[in-house]
């Protein structure tokens, strides 16, 4: 890691998250690899992404399930599994996805506008994507994704607040959505979802998709074996998991990922430098 971006201390912090993963993972034999820009990050520059500021790992189901039971004694002092229907008691929604939060880290100015400035959304946090299976019939994939985009629409009518603005086209769905979503209690909500998520992982298909992904990047799909194996590489310091069919994968999510994007794009983009790391 350098310090080029501004990014040493928070991407230090994100290391020792993933090192507890990495640890807890393999002591209780759990499948998981890292994913998304981090994963691009290891393949391409070794570790993080010079100018990245998060992290994310994935996992199936099964392992998810695995890994959830275990992670909270596990987990050493100062971090904390997050579940997202126990963002603020769960009366916020943020989004599907479940995080190791940082303790030893606090946003400097908290916006209270944003839900940034509600419970541990002010701390540093590794993201943890699942992986469910699709069906294999194009009609039924497509509805089951189009269903979650749908929850996922209706869980937004309980944000704190909904900036509109960045909808563009989508501004009057996304306002109607949101607000008949305000009417179904956020447990209905991730009952939903959770059941919509796991309707298939009985039955032996061929593709698999991010079933807690943001709405703009679920209908990304991976093909089995891209899924089921695993290979260690060198991060940083020390090995973590990747996918196998590492470059599937990549090339499925970015295109062509080994050419660095312009540099007024290399900029941190996830809000993580307005967190200060005090441990």
């Amino acid at each position: 890691m350098n310090n080029a971006y501004g990014l040493f201390d928070v991407q230090s912090a994100n290391l020792k998250i993933l090192k507890e993963i990495d640890r807890i993972a393999r002591k209780f034999r759990i499948s998981y690899a890292l994913d998304s820009g981090t994963l691009l990050g290891a393949v391409r520059h070794g570790g993080f992404i010079p100018w990245d500021d998060d992290a994310d790992i994935v996992m199936t189901r099964n392992s998810w399930e695995a890994f959830r039971k275990v992670a909270p004694r596990e987990l050493p002092e100062g971090m904390k599994l997050l579940l997202p229907d126990t963002f603020c008691g769960g009366k916020r929604f943020y989004d599907f996805t479940p995080r190791i939060v940082y303790e030893y880290s606090q946003r400097r100015v908290p916006d209270e506008d944003s839900a940034f400035y509600e419970e541990k959304l002010n701390l540093l946090w590794v993201d943890i994507f699942i992986l469910d299976r699709l069906p294999d019939s194009e009609a039924a994939a497509r509805k089951t994704i189009l269903e979650q985009k749908g929850i996922y629409l209706l869980a937004m009518g309980h944000r704190r607040k909904l900036d509109l603005s960045k909808y563009g086209a989508l501004t009057v769905p996304v306002l109607g959505g949101s607000t008949a979503g305000k009417a179904v209690p956020m447990k209905a909500l991730f009952l939903m979802q959770d059941r919509l998520a796991a309707k298939y992982n009985k039955k032996k298909t061929s593709w698999w998709y991010y079933s807690n992904y943001d709405p703009g990047f679920i209908d990304i799909r991976l093909k089995d074996a891209w899924v089921t194996e695993t290979t260690r590489i060198r991060f940083e310091d020390t090995e973590l998991s990747i996918p196998a069919h590492y470059d599937e994968v990549l090339t499925c999510i970015y295109g062509d990922y080994m050419t660095l994007p312009p540099k007024d794009q290399r900029v941190p983009s996830h809000g993580s430098t307005e967190i200060r790391i005090y441990g």
